[in-house]
């Protein structure tokens, strides 16, 4: 072989091993799926997406949040709840913060959730390409309300509307040596008990007939609470639980009916009694002139 063909034999290799080189030098390429590749998939990084719970009954309220990578001035984020069956039960815009994470809430309830399984959360940023999206499971909810919101007070015949958060009411009965309702729940999370209280059952007020504070206790422990709406036939209390809570008793200065159906049985034999003893010693509770 003659010197003149080995140089050109062994340029020949050299430039093999250059043109070959990058293929093993670069990963970044053999990784290359696409530019657009995440910008559609509804997920980019740039914006995220999450609930509080991964699950919710009807009556929770649904806490949202997220942030971003970028920030936008005077640019909202577009949060769109749709059910199992891809009908939108909720749509909003929420302000993104100057730190770059924003934050909204719903009541998972009404005539738009009926339909129990996964509901899907999706926000959008801008535009298109800054999407995310998550999921969580709902019970389904009563869709005409019916007697979902008013319950009967065990020991009357009166019956209160109540809302709740966070948990289910399972009974109110009323006590009536401590002139209170005692109300039993199942709490799922922190959340709030609203319940309108009718006069004619249960009423706090002053000797001069002005209206009083009501005196709450959440598990036995006294809780703050406001009275959100005072009409002439019914006051409504909102009070805020923590989850784990069992118990919620609302104390009045007077109770009706005063005699439950024992106390007015109890009542009846008495006077029976009084007036059989009276009739067989000549009792008289009158003076005699």
């Amino acid at each position: 072989m003659s010197t003149r063909f080995k140089g050109f034999a062994l340029l020949a290799i050299l430039v093999c091993t250059i043109g070959a080189a990058p293929v093993f030098a670069s990963p970044a390429l053999l990784n290359y799926t696409g530019a657009n590749q995440t910008a559609t998939s509804g997920n980019t990084g740039e914006i995220t997406v999450t609930t509080d719970k991964t699950s919710y009954n009807d009556g929770d309220k649904v806490m949202i949040s997220g942030s971003t990578q970028d920030y936008i001035s005077d640019t909202p984020i577009t949060v769109i709840i749709t059910n199992p069956i891809g009908n939108i039960v909720k749509i909003d815009q929420v302000n993104l913060g100057s730190d770059r994470t924003f934050s909204t809430s719903t009541m998972a309830t009404g005539t738009l959730w009926q339909a129990a399984g996964a509901y899907t959360v999706k926000v959008e940023f801008g535009s298109q390409d800054r999407t995310a999206q998550t999921t969580f499971q709902f019970a389904g909810s009563n869709p005409s309300g019916g007697n979902g919101n008013t319950i009967p007070v065990d020991g009357t015949n009166l019956s209160v509307k109540y809302s709740i958060t966070n948990g289910k009411v399972l009974g109110i009965k009323a006590d009536l040596q401590s002139k209170s309702l005692i109300v039993s729940i199942q709490s799922t999370g922190d959340g709030v008990l609203t319940v309108t209280l009718p006069r004619a059952l249960i009423n706090a007020t002053l000797p001069n007939g002005q209206d009083d504070k009501y005196y709450v206790l959440v598990d036995g422990q006294e809780a703050d609470f406001q009275e959100t709406s005072t009409t002439t036939t019914d006051r409504t209390l909102s009070i805020p639980f923590t989850d784990g809570t069992q118990e919620i008793e609302i104390i009045g200065t007077q109770i009706v009916p005063e005699f439950g159906p024992i106390a007015a049985l109890v009542f009846a034999i008495a006077i029976v009694s009084i007036i059989a003893v009276s009739a067989k010693t000549g009792l008289r509770f009158m003076p005699k002139y």
